[in-house]
């Protein structure tokens, strides 16, 4: 898959770890666990939003742009890194944060809210929950294009066609370090959320010829509704390369979102305590805390066989961990 035919910035030196965890593989007395750090990538904190942004961000200015538009919900880790490519670009940033659960935006929060304030967003919009978000970003377009700007609008978790493209360079960074590794991947496992992550893995291994299934961990939405986003996603991505991408290689697993988006389950309370425990690895609670819980409940359900290596994609997120301390209260 040639992805040297579309433009992109680097926002990373080099490549982020692929680590064997053996105290965790240990405690666990499953499948052997690989995490692929990203993490670990580069702008404010780290996280998956980095590698969607290189070929965003490249897009915009191939488009002529001069400022960035994007949404999100309270503490979006999206929000931050793209404010922080805004920043290492100098391009101003504009947010529409959704606010999912009623009342829960505070302009002094810590987390990302914090980051956004530090790092100079231009301004916060916060509408309801449910609202159509792209119709936000498309008024606050045309009320900067009235003075002059030429905005570009990158759609929430920056899933797209585009930005896909970060995962499907990811897969094949994996593929790479696994071979250097002398590594037979017998699984990848993500969080499943606005899309772009799940369905640049799906394409980036498929596409690859390496019959390394990516199971997605939905931490917002049931599988009717979760895998028709992945599934376009994907579709669109592999258009790109000429490709086909086959529907049935989505695989979506329900069952660990609890109560609501960003809402605490007792699963993900364990296994974030688990990995930094274990491991000294942060995960934070609304994405990757969810979807590692989900990790746990398949290799107890069986799925995950003791001596298969299975790879767990962590997609950051920590800095939004100190704003839901309350969370681990008792912990």
């Amino acid at each position: 898959m040639n992805l040297a035919q579309f433009p992109r910035r680097r926002y990373t030196e080099g490549q982020t770890p692929l680590e064997f965890l053996p105290r965790l593989t240990k405690e666990l007395n499953g499948p052997n666990i690989w995490i692929k750090r990203d993490d670990m990538l580069g702008l404010a904190g780290g996280g998956n939003k980095t590698r969607k942004l290189e070929f965003l961000v490249a897009d915009a200015f191939a488009q002529g742009a001069d400022t960035l538009i994007t949404c999100g919900a309270v503490q979006s880790n999206h929000c931050r890194l793209t404010l922080a490519a805004a920043c290492k670009e100098g391009l101003p940033c504009h947010f529409i944060i959704e606010e999912r659960v009623p009342g829960s935006y505070n302009e002094q929060a810590s987390g990302n809210n914090f980051l956004f304030h530090l790092m100079g967003i231009a301004s916060v919009t916060v509408v309801p929950g449910g609202s159509n978000m792209m119709e936000a970003m498309e008024k606050l377009a045309d009320s900067i294009r009235q003075k002059g700007g030429k905005p570009y609008i990158i759609p929430g978790g920056g899933s797209n066609a585009v930005g896909t493209l970060g995962y499907v360079a990811c897969a094949e960074e994996i593929i790479a370090q696994a071979f250097d590794k002398g590594l037979n991947i017998d699984y990848v496992v993500c969080t499943s959320g606005s899309g772009g992550t799940h369905a640049g893995l799906a394409v980036g291994f498929w596409g690859n010829n390496t019959n390394i299934p990516v199971v997605g961990i939905n931490i917002s939405r049931p599988n009717e509704t979760q895998r028709p986003v992945i599934i376009k996603d994907a579709v669109a991505t592999a258009k790109r390369f000429g490709l086909d991408f086959p529907e049935a290689m989505v695989d979506c697993v329900e069952g660990y979102v609890g109560p609501g988006y960003s809402l605490p389950t007792p699963e993900m309370v364990e296994a974030v305590k688990l990995m930094a425990r274990t491991e000294a690895i942060l995960l934070d609670p609304v994405y990757t805390g969810k979807s590692f819980a989900g990790l746990l409940g398949l290799i107890r359900q069986g799925r995950f066989k003791k001596g298969e290596n299975v790879v767990f994609v962590h997609t950051g997120g920590s800095p939004a961990l100190y704003h839901y301390k309350d969370y681990f209260a008792q912990s």
